[in-house]
């Protein structure tokens, strides 16, 4: 079983780190909020301020499963904050770019919170997505290290929203405090693509849309947490661009993390075919082909003509 405390583990020191990719984590490529995560943890490793506040990433190439080098520069240094940078390269190649801050625990400052979480019912209420799909064993590897239950359930258009409780199939010991933001961030990275495509429902879809980029803000902890909520809205989608944007609460509906994110559309070289394996599944009355990020389709035009 996937291990996330683990798959995300840097060693090294003084700015220099390695890590490796698992194929646990696997969608088209290493999920980008997986390699992502790994730059946050090397930044906690390079950091002694031990609080995450901010990440921002730019992903730049698919990775594969295996070693990745992992390059963190400090770009300012204070008593209670400090920039970094991280690089991760594969063979020569630049796969992430990443800028975050992190500061001194025990901060203190204004004190408000007009933050309200979305009406949805609560994880015991609702149906996993195994229980749901009966493809769900076709869809990628991932989802065998994740678990999710969404509050709804379609195959026809929606509004552009995703309101899902996602949890780690195997929940690590997140006294980290920058292992359980990374694994905050990771559910950031996954809900854009997924806010994104319910108006485009019923499947297959035309395009695909890896994220160009993803920046999250951290605003609290919550490491005895086993289900997070997913708050997703793609507002707007036009010219070949999708904007998104997302927050993640506690079941007591307390905010961890914000963020945004941009998705890059590319046509979806698989569509005509999946169009017409939807067609013969609906005339024999099967379930209908389930979305591109979840099925194993489309792998060669991601890695090939990747942003």
């Amino acid at each position: 079983m996937a291990d996330f405390s683990q798959d995300t583990a840097v060693t090294g020191e003084a700015g220099r780190y390695r890590a490796t990719l698992s194929p646990e984590w696997e969608v088209w490529g290493p999920l980008g909020g997986y390699v992502a995560a790994l730059a946050l943890r090397a930044m906690g490793a390079e950091s002694p301020l031990r609080r995450p506040a901010s990440f921002s990433c730019l992903f730049l190439s698919v990775a594969h499963f295996g070693s990745v080098e992992l390059e963190v520069t400090t770009l300012r240094q204070g008593k209670r904050a400090r920039a970094l940078q991280v690089q991760i390269t594969q063979q020569g190649s630049s796969i992430l770019s990443a800028h975050g801050w992190t500061i001194a625990e025990g901060s203190q400052g204004f004190e408000h919170n007009d933050a309200k979480m979305p009406s949805v019912p609560k994880p015991e209420e609702l149906r996993s997505f195994k229980d749901l799909s009966e493809t769900y064993d076709a869809w990628y590897p991932v989802w065998r290290a994740i678990d999710g239950r969404p509050a709804v359930w379609r195959d026809e258009p929606g509004p552009p929203v995703w309101h899902t409780w996602m949890r780690l199939c195997a929940t690590p010991n997140l006294d980290d405090p920058f292992l359980e933001a990374a694994r905050t961030l990771m559910w950031m990275d996954l809900m854009m693509w997924n806010a994104a495509t319910p108006p485009h429902q019923p499947w297959p879809v035309t395009h695909l849309a890896p994220n160009l980029d993803l920046a999250v803000l951290f605003h609290s902890a919550a490491p005895t947490e086993e289900w997070l909520l997913c708050d997703s809205h793609a507002p707007l989608a036009k010219d070949g661009l999708v904007g998104c944007n997302g927050r993640v609460w506690t079941r007591s509906g307390h905010l961890l993390a914000s963020g945004t994110s941009h998705l890059f559309c590319r046509p979806n070289p698989q569509y005509a075919e999946e169009l017409r394996l939807r067609r013969e599944r609906e005339g024999s009355a099967a379930p209908r082909t389930q979305p591109a990020f979840q099925r194993k389709a489309s792998d060669d035009l991601v890695r090939r003509d990747a942003v």
